[in-house]
This record gives structure tokens, C-alpha cells and sequence, in this order.
């Protein structure tokens, strides 16, 4: 491959060179493309079944290993979500290792040992290869799966769902999976709290013991090995792996034609200020079909990257977004096209209507020479560039064999890449650029957006789904009751936590609360002391030990944060964030910090209607909060706008002895902002126990 790259940089060299001797008025002939050699790949059969490529990289001393299997098993059903928990599962442990061995062998080599539900990988040294191998023959083969880890696995999926329920693009991603594919299809099938919670131990460990035979299994060996060396070994490790009967489903690819004309699924997303938009649908086009490269140039030119026409169009041109892409994936069971952006509420139907219309344009009307050229010499580059990887080279290989595909389907591309006219490219936009009959999938505001996209829909009615794509009655504001103000839901919630006697009465609060991020436990710690002191600590536990992770303190006049041994001091809009929030009793000094709530109406939250208030603080910041119609409680509030908004939602509120009736959420719920969701459960409280001012230095 350098001679490749060589021979582009001399070719740009001389061009510089000769310019000025160039007509620049006959335009050049494209030159040959280049002929690929994808190097030394070398293969065997076990006769078990396993097939085996071997690709030498004597660069490094390292090897990668990659046991891809070629699977489609039945649907999930009432169980979705368990092939996804199979990274976890299968690496609890085996026959002759507990996971506990498991895991001390693999750090003792520094290698790397990863699982999921089509495939197992390792890689490391190449002085460890033969303990890498192994190791991994132990999980194919000898996995066992406890309840324990099921256990675990499920607690950790269910606390990653709880992060979907208000992220706008797993709102789209599962939405767009349901009106894409169906539930009667693999690619249509969402996980959600209840499917996760139905998953046995029976249906995971047959699942195991079903699909990872070696007879449906490729291995691709990269690096500093030969196939002399390594085939004794792999012989050793593998032959014992025995084959089996592996069923496979068969499902057929949702057509989208013109009997289903365009229509807009669309997420509800509260307070959210801008909208996640996607133009999808599913494609018949499979691995090596002869449109893969011609529909690959088409879509590249529409939104294949900062130099697609979605982008400059939505990006530079309008400035409605920071960008907007497009992708068509090939997949034997289902492709998808999809073109997808983030825009503001107040520009989503324009940038809309700009994504459409750029589609449209590659059926109508014929891409110029240059956008052609620029295009093929764009993909020539990064096929190129992919070359240099040898996993690359070996993943190719395995492809030509699970696909079926022409033994020099590779070392052509480039030439057929080269090939692609304009004629193909309108001819590929006309089969698999379909902006008449799609999906139009968002997740967003409602009030400011859904009615503005009715329009694009063949028609003219909007779908509303959950964040799972689960069909759903849309929310509708209503007016609240005749005579109702804002003050008087204040006043009713000030009644429900205690009153103004039972807040003017806390001289110090310690609430103390247990979460988990991604399996990790966190202990979160909350510290006030009137009249405005305020620390919150995040302690991790990992490996038996605890540890502070992140920590905030204010003393009344500064603060500081810090976190993984940084530190820094509290400045500009945190500060006074912090400040009003370090107020032990900041429910009743609304005046003091400029604080006006307007009163919207009411919506349904969690199945209760809850009373909508804007608020504005002396900033001009503005928040919602929701608070319930019967008990008067806040149970849901919104801050920030677009990536940094948080919703907060709060539940179960108790009353804190020795406090006269004070009462605070035992439940918080907190997401968004760029960060994982933390659901928290209070679990102790304690009040006016004289904490010393030193506790905030």
C-alpha cells in the first residue's frame, strides 16, 4: 500500500510542477485504478468444521483472534434484551475457571478477552498466544452461566435503559427499529424493563449451547504468526469443540414501496430545545451485491461526511445544525438507509424539508464530473487506508466466505469503484434513496415541533411512540383549573414537604444515598448547614476498596470541585447555581434570587396529572418544573437547554423524624446532560446533628 500512496503524492507533486502547461479546458481522463493486493491470507478447515484464516503481520509481536459466528436465531420475544447481555454473561466464568481465575489470567498477560452474542475476541502478545487460545477455547466451549451473573448482568441492562428513556437518539434508534422492521423481525425487536426482567437462566444458557458451534464458526488469526506455528495450536485447543445441529430463522426484509407512502413517528421528549431527526427505512442490499459500491459512491455524495451535500447544505449554508449525515448499510437480513441530524426546535421542519429535498436531487438530477471524481478518489483513499489494518485483510476474507461472494471481490473494488458513472449514481438514488416512501422518525418537543412536521407526512397525521417505539397516546397539555395560580401550586407544595416552620427549622441536613453507573456502586452524599453551606461527595467502590470520585464543596463565600486528583475553584454561572443551591432553605427565599413561576397548565406524568410551571430565575435562566395535582409534590424538573438539559425526577417522599414534617424525595431519578443516568435511593437522613463548619474547608 505505500506504493499506492507514493504514487498519488508524486502524482501531486507533478501536477504542482506542470500546471501552468496544462489545458485546463480539456478535462484530464480519470487514470487506471490501482490493482490491490490484499497479501498473504491462508486458510484450513478443522474437521469440526471451523474455518480458519491466518493473515502473517510480523510488525509487532502481537496476535488478534476473532471467532465471528455466522448465526440467525430465533426472535427474543417477551426476552428481548438478552443476546446484548451476553458480553457480561459469558465471561462469568467456566468449568475448569471461575471468573474470578478467569479474569487474573487475562490481566497476568495484559491481553484483552471480549464477548458477545456473535463473536469472541482476544488479543495480546504473541509470546501468550497459545495461553490466549486457550482461553478463549475455554469460554466457547466450557462457559457456565450462574444466576449470579445473570443477576448482575440485569441490574447493569436495566440501569442502562433507565439513560434511554429520555435520550433523544435511543428514542430514534428505537423507534426507527419498530417502524423499520416490525416485532416480527431481529432488527425489530427493543429491550425494556420488562422484557429484561423476564430473562431466565434456561434461556441464556441455551442460547450458548445452541449457536456456538464451530461448525457455523470463522476464526481469523492476525499477526506475528504463521500457519505452521499456529495450526498445531489451534488444532489442540479447538478440535475437542464438537459440532452441532444450529437452527436458523429465516426472516424477510420489510418492504417500503409505494404502498406505504412517507409518514412521521415521532418521541415526545419534554422540555427538550432541539430536535433529533432521521429519514429512514430498510433496504434490500446485501454483502457483495453488485449495487454495494455504486449505491456506497451515491450515498458518500449525498451525506457521507463533512463533504456531503447534507452537510454543507444544513451546516454551512443554513446553519440550522452542526451537521447532517447519511449512511446506507448493506446486511444480509435487512439493510437500513438513514439521514439524521440534531437542529433546533425552531428550524427542525426547515432542515427537514432540506434533507428531503437533497435526496430527492440525486434521483433528478446527475452529479457533476467533479463531485464524481472527488467522490471515487474520497472512497479509493479510506478503502486504501483499511488496507494497512490486517484485521481488515482477515475480515475480508471471512466475508468472501460467509457471504458467498466472488473470490476477487476485493482486489477489484478499487477497478469497479473506478467504474461508477453519474448514470449509476441517479440509478442508485432512484432504488435506495427513497425520500417519498420513508420514515421520518423524531424525538422532541411536541408542543413546539410535531405539529410542524404533520406536513411531511403522506397523510398528514403524526404517530407517537415511547422511547422503546411503543405506540402511544400523545400527552396533551391542558388548561389548569379555573382561578389557579401559580402561587397557589407553590403554596400547596411548601404544605406538603412541612411548611415554613418545619424548613426554617433544619440547621444542618446529611442525606446519604446509594447508586450505581454502569455496575459500579456509588455512595452519594449531601451535606447542608444553614445558613449556606453545601458538599456533595461521590464515593466508588471497586474491588473491595471505596474511594471519593468527585467532590464539591461551598463554605458560604467559594467553592471547589474535584475530581480524579484535579481541582479547581467554582466560577461564573456554576457559582451561582451553587450558591442558591447551598440554601437550606432556598424553597422560601423565591425574591431572594429573582425567582418568577408562570403556571402552563397541566400534562400526565407517570400516569398522574402534574401542574406545569416555567421558571425564570434572576439570571433569565429558565427551568420547568411538574408538580402533582393531588399531593401538591414536585415529581419532575427540567433544567438547561439542548445537550446540557437535565431532567430530575423525583418520588416516594418521606418525612424526616425530628424535623415537625419535613420531607424530601427518597427516590431521584437524574439524566441527561451529556452524562449517565443515576437513579438514587436515599438511605439514611439526618438533621441538626451540629455538623462543624471545617466540614466545608
Amino acid at each position: 500500500m505505500k506504493k499506492i500512496t507514493l504514487s498519488i503524492i508524486a502524482l501531486a507533486l507533478v501536477t504542482g510542477a506542470w500546471a501552468q502547461s496544462l489545458d485546463r479546458s480539456v478535462k484530464p481522463k480519470p487514470g487506471a485504478a490501482p490493482e490491490i493486493k490484499l497479501g498473504k491470507t491462508e486458510s484450513f478447515t478443522l474437521p469440526n468444521g471451523m474455518q480458519v484464516f491466518v493473515v502473517e503481520n510480523h510488525k509487532l509481536p502481537t496476535i488478534e483472534c476473532n471467532i465471528e459466528f455466522d448465526v440467525k436465531p430465533a426472535l427474543e420475544g417477551d426476552m428481548a434484551g438478552y443476546g446484548s447481555m451476553m458480553s457480561e454473561l459469558l465471561l462469568s466464568g467456566t468449568t475448569t475457571r471461575s471468573k474470578d481465575k478467569l479474569n487474573a489470567e487475562i490481566d497476568q498477560m495484559g491481553a484483552n478477552i471480549n464477548v458477545s452474542e456473535k463473536e469472541i475476541s482476544g488479543g495480546g502478545l504473541k509470546k501468550y498466544e497459545e495461553k490466549i487460545l486457550d482461553l478463549m477455547a475455554d469460554i466457547a466451549m466450557n462457559t457456565v452461566i450462574s444466576k449470579e451473573e445473570l443477576e448482575l448482568a440485569r441490574k447493569k441492562t436495566l440501569s442502562g435503559l433507565e439513560t434511554q428513556k429520555n435520550d433523544p437518539d435511543a428514542m430514534v434508534r428505537n423507534v426507527s427499529a419498530k417502524v423499520n422492521f416490525g416485532d416480527n423481525h431481529p432488527y425489530g425487536e427493543v429491550a425494556t424493563d420488562e422484557t429484561i426482567k423476564k430473562i431466565t437462566l434456561d434461556r441464556c444458557t441455551n442460547y450458548y449451547h445452541t449457536y456456538f458451534r464451530p461448525n457455523v464458526a470463522y476464526m481469523a488469526i492476525v499477526g506475528d504468526v504463521t500457519v505452521a506455528e499456529i495450526k498445531p495450536l489451534i488444532e489442540k485447543y479447538f478440535s475437542k469443540w464438537q459440532r452441532a445441529e444450529v437452527p436458523v430463522a429465516t426472516y424477510s426484509i420489510p418492504a417500503i414501496n409505494a404502498t406505504k407512502l412517507t409518514k412521521v413517528s415521532f418521541a415526545p421528549r419534554t422540555g427538550s430545545v432541539q430536535s433529533v431527526i432521521s429519514v429512514t427505512y430498510p433496504v434490500d442490499l446485501k454483502p457483495g451485491m453488485p449495487d454495494v459500491i455504486k449505491a456506497r459512491v451515491a450515498n458518500t455524495i449525498l451525506g457521507g461526511g463533512s463533504a456531503g451535500r447534507l452537510f454543507t447544505g444544513i451546516r454551512e449554508k443554513h446553519g440550522w445544525g452542526y451537521g447532517a449525515y447519511s449512511s446506507l448499510r448493506e446486511d444480509e437480513l435487512g439493510g437500513t438507509f438513514n439521514a439524521s441530524g440534531k437542529f433546533r426546535n425552531i428550524v427542525s421542519d426547515s432542515a427537514l424539508g432540506a434533507i428531503l429535498d437533497e435526496m430527492r436531487l440525486l434521483e433528478t438530477e446527475k452529479v457533476s464530473d467533479t463531485t464524481l471524481q472527488n467522490t471515487i478518489t474520497y472512497i479509493s483513499g479510506n478503502f486504501a487506508i483499511g488496507l494497512e489494518d490486517p484485521s481488515r485483510v482477515a475480515q475480508y476474507a471471512i466475508n468472501i466466505e460467509r457471504y458467498h461472494m466472488p473470490k476477487d471481490y476485493y482486489q477489484n473494488y478499487l477497478k469497479n469503484l473506478a467504474a461508477v458513472s453519474s448514470d449509476d449514481v441517479m440509478e442508485m438514488s432512484k432504488k435506495y434513496i427513497r425520500p417519498d416512501n420513508a420514515n421520518i422518525v423524531v424525538a422532541g418537543s411536541k408542543d413546539e415541533v410535531a405539529n410542524k412536521l404533520a406536513r411531511f407526512s403522506a397523510d398528514g397525521k403524526i404517530d407517537y411512540y415511547d422511547y422503546s417505539g411503543k405506540s402511544v397516546k400523545p400527552v396533551e397539555t391542558m388548561a389548569a383549573p379555573a382561578g389557579m395560580t401559580a402561587d397557589d401550586v407553590y403554596k400547596k407544595y411548601l404544605a406538603a414537604i412541612g411548611g415554613e416552620n418545619a424548613i426554617n427549622s433544619l440547621k444542618d441536613i446529611k442525606i446519604v444515598s446509594n447508586s450505581e453507573v454502569q455496575g459500579t456502586p456509588l455512595v452519594i452524599t449531601e451535606t447542608k448547614k444553614a445558613p449556606n453551606m453545601w458538599k456533595q461527595t461521590i464515593d466508588v467502590s471497586m474491588g473491595g476498596k471505596t474511594m471519593t470520585y468527585q467532590k464539591e464543596v461551598f463554605n458560604g463565600t467559594k467553592g471547589f470541585q474535584e475530581a480524579r486528583g484535579q481541582k479547581a475553584d467554582i466560577t461564573g454561572d456554576d457559582l451561582d447555581e451553587i450558591i442558591q443551591g447551598a440554601d437550606i432553605a432556598v424553597e422560601l427565599h423565591s425574591d431572594k434570587y429573582g425567582i418568577k413561576r408562570t403556571l402552563k397548565g397541566m400534562e400526565s406524568v407517570n400516569g398522574s396529572n402534574a401542574y406545569v410551571m416555567e421558571i425564570v430565575n434572576g439570571k433569565g435562566k429558565k427551568s420547568v418544573e411538574y408538580y402533582d395535582v393531588t399531593t401538591g409534590l414536585l415529581v419532575k424538573k427540567i433544567q438547561g437547554e439542548g445537550d446540557k438539559a437535565q431532567t430530575s425526577d423525583y418520588a416516594d417522599y418521606r418525612e424526616v423524624p425530628g424535623t415537625n414534617g419535613y420531607k424530601v424525595p427518597y427516590k431521584i431519578v437524574e439524566s441527561g446532560a451529556g452524562n449517565p443516568t443515576i437513579s438514587a435511593t436515599v438511605q439514611t437522613v439526618e438533621v441538626n446533628k451540629g455538623i462543624a463548619d471545617t466540614e466545608f474547608n
